[in-house]
């Protein structure tokens, strides 16, 4: 058996597939990821302010993100459905940007991880902040989406520099 690492979800011949879980041990698995919004200063306090056109956009980012991390399998071809612990989705204010960054953190007991579920619980809350914000500042930025930490399962804890 080789060292080299490789795609998993490439069979020998280099095709997609789904890779076979079923000889996996269950373990608590957790994976946190994080995001952020950069927008122009006036947008993010109209947006704390509660008076955005659409409503509470923080409230509806942070469901969206929830929403988007229990469907994670019918957006992400070869992801398996996860039956999920918890989501939470966190989304705080960052004025130096300007912007929010937005933080969730997903967990299971499983036989695969949470990563994807993370990533895409903050991209979709993402969205949604750009969507309801868009009519004020069509130039904000969904940026640096990244994997913050995972673990359980066989390749144990991993944490982000």
């Amino acid at each position: 058996m080789s060292d080299t690492p490789r795609l998993t979800h490439l069979d020998a011949a280099g095709a997609a597939h789904m890779v076979d879980v079923a000889d996996k041990a269950v373990t608590d698995r957790v994976a946190v990821a994080e995001g952020q919004v950069t927008m122009q200063a006036e947008t993010l306090d109209l947006i704390l302010s509660g008076n955005a056109k659409k409503g509470d956009v923080i409230g509806t980012a942070r469901l969206a993100g929830i929403m988007a991390a229990k469907r994670t399998h019918e957006l992400i071809p070869l992801c398996h459905a996860l039956l999920l612990s918890k989501v939470a989705v966190e989304i705080e204010p960052a004025p130096a940007l300007p912007g929010l960054i937005i933080r969730a953190t997903v967990r299971t007991a499983g036989q695969t991880g949470v990563e994807m579920e993370a990533l895409t619980a903050v991209t979709v809350a993402g969205l949604t902040i750009y969507d309801m914000a868009k009519a004020v500042d069509r130039g904000m930025r969904i940026e640096n989406v990244r994997l913050l930490e995972k673990a359980g399962g066989r390749s144990g804890h991993w944490k982000a520099d």
